[in-house]
């Protein structure tokens, strides 16, 4: 079964014509370093593009994706399972579409970890969503494993982790993982850098374990925390010891109004 666009020409447009100008914009040419491996983690926001567009371009421009994608992302309609995998067919939006990667979505179900077959969660679900067309623009021919994740253990998110990690070691071709979130929600600018630059300095220096005590002790309103802290046990697993902020921004910079924004930050993990 295919997914079908939810929020296509709401928070991005509907027309594949004014679509694809958008993400040229956002995007600009995208640097791809051939000698390099592939980055094992990127973060990057999820919001309407004329709010999150610029960070989610600047950073996944800056990356070096594998042409497979564990794409993780929040939960915040509260529909279907923990760690709820759309495992078969494809994912389209206006003007294209990217191929779900079976195989690799199988192995993650049966790795006993607590992934399962559940479309339920994505049903509604735009975290995903919205990044898939800048996947697309950077390489129509990614294959992606997408994971809607409400699991709040935090035990729990490093069994998941370690197991993504398993698999990206095991598969004979590369994969990364790309985590959709965004940070701090309706406070003002001041306070959410405040509050983010707490989170964003444990993401830089890979402490998943911190990420997620820091969110939690401060009531970090950042959606996406716990696929965070999932990608980053499987990163750490994998040898990550460092990520790099690639850029940060609120929603103010779109509306003018400083006094209540969400903020998005672009990371990139080697």
């Amino acid at each position: 079964m295919n997914r079908q666009p939810v929020v296509a020409g709401r928070f991005y447009p509907d027309s594949p014509e004014q679509l694809r100008r958008e993400l040229e914009m956002y995007m600009g040419t995208p640097v791809q370093d051939l000698d390099s491996k592939p980055d094992r983690l990127v973060m990057v926001p999820h919001a309407g593009y004329m709010f999150s567009g610029y960070p989610c371009g600047k950073t996944l421009a800056q990356s070096k994706l594998a042409s497979r994608v564990f794409l993780l992302g929040p939960n915040h309609t509260g529909l279907g399972s923990p760690l709820s995998v759309w495992d078969k067919g494809s994912w389209e939006f206006p003007g294209g579409k990217l191929d779900v990667d079976e195989g690799l979505a199988l192995k993650l179900i049966e790795s006993g970890a607590g992934f399962t077959a559940n479309e339920k969660a994505h049903s509604r679900e735009h975290s995903l969503e919205v990044i898939v067309p800048f996947l697309h623009y950077l390489n129509p021919r990614v294959k992606i494993v997408p994971v809607c994740v409400s699991e709040a253990s935090p035990t729990n998110l490093r069994k998941a982790g370690e197991a993504i990690a398993e698999l990206m070691e095991d598969s004979p071709e590369p994969v990364s993982m790309v985590v959709s979130s965004d940070m701090s929600h309706f406070i003002s600018a001041d306070q959410a850098k405040k509050l983010d630059s707490m989170a964003l300095e444990a993401i830089i220096r890979m402490d998943p374990s911190d990420l997620y005590s820091i969110v939690s002790s401060n009531q970090i309103s950042m959606c996406g925390v716990l696929p965070m802290t999932m990608a980053m046990f499987a990163a750490k697993k994998l040898g990550a010891t460092s990520g790099r902020l690639i850029d940060y921004s609120n929603s103010g910079k779109a509306t003018g109004d400083y006094e209540r924004v969400v903020a998005y930050a672009g990371v990139i993990i080697k």
